[in-house]
């Protein structure tokens, strides 16, 4: 997704490939921080597929590999000026407070909107006068929309555990709800936000009401993650949309 909008923005091979290698370092600081923290919890609900929690992986390999990580991200980000590093910096920040505690709280959507927001921020401000207000809303969206449907599979697990998001206080039905309307508005945005309405624009709106439909359908299985599967198909078809319009 970042080389898409790296590529829409109209960044060269260079460009494109420096803002991935700032990216990629960042996510990975996320994701292995997030096993770090949910260790203990993985491990009581026996999810033997978290190398962490399966002592597979030591926990002080991927405390150093946090540490390294994360400043690297910060660095790759520099060639692109201050203010697309500190818009990824703060994305970055925000993703490590939701491991941290917020993920927990009622206000566990918020890291995933405004991570995901900043994101077109920092492409756009690395190779570009900055993105519209449009890309980043719905960039927003698309993060909370993910954030709902991430949780539905293992929300037994998490209350087990002591984990009371927002979506865990909805409860699973009303959480799938939102979800639905956050992806939605999604593609409306990308469609309707650019000046004039292309034929694959309204191709993207029909696919996006048919692949959620069928995720949410095959997700009503228990365990399935098949709506959440749904929302990166759909995410997928944005970023085509915008390769294709530019934005």
């Amino acid at each position: 997704m970042t080389a898409g909008l790296a590529a829409a923005v109209g960044g060269g091979a260079l460009a494109v490939l420096g803002v991935v290698a700032a990216v990629l370092p960042g996510q990975l600081s996320v994701g292995w921080l997030n096993d770090l923290v949910d260790a203990d919890r993985d491990a009581q609900v026996g999810r033997t597929g978290k190398p962490v929690a399966a002592g597979a992986v030591s926990r002080r390999a991927v405390l150093v590999a946090v540490v390294v990580s994360a400043p690297v991200a910060v660095l790759l980000s520099l060639p692109f000026g201050i203010a697309a590093t500190a818009a990824h910096l703060v994305a970055l920040g925000s993703a490590w407070a939701y491991d941290l505690g917020l993920k927990s709280t009622a206000f566990s959507v918020l890291p995933y909107a405004v991570s995901f927001g900043l994101l077109p921020v920092f492409v756009t401000l690395g190779n570009a006068a900055g993105p519209p207000s449009w890309l980043v809303l719905a960039a927003a969206l698309l993060g909370s929309a993910a954030h709902f449907v991430n949780v539905l599979p293992d929300i037994a697990d998490d209350d087990a555990t002591g984990v009371r998001g927002l979506p865990h206080r909805l409860g699973a039905v009303r959480s799938t709800a939102v979800a639905s309307v956050l992806v939605l508005a999604t593609a409306a945005l990308l469609v309707l936000g650019p000046v004039g309405v292309s034929p694959a624009g309204l191709l993207l709106l029909a696919l996006a009401v048919v692949l959620l439909g069928a995720g949410l359908v095959l997700g009503r299985r228990p365990g399935s993650r098949a709506a959440f599967h749904a929302v990166i198909l759909v995410a997928l078809l944005d970023v085509v949309v915008l390769l294709g319009n530019g934005v």
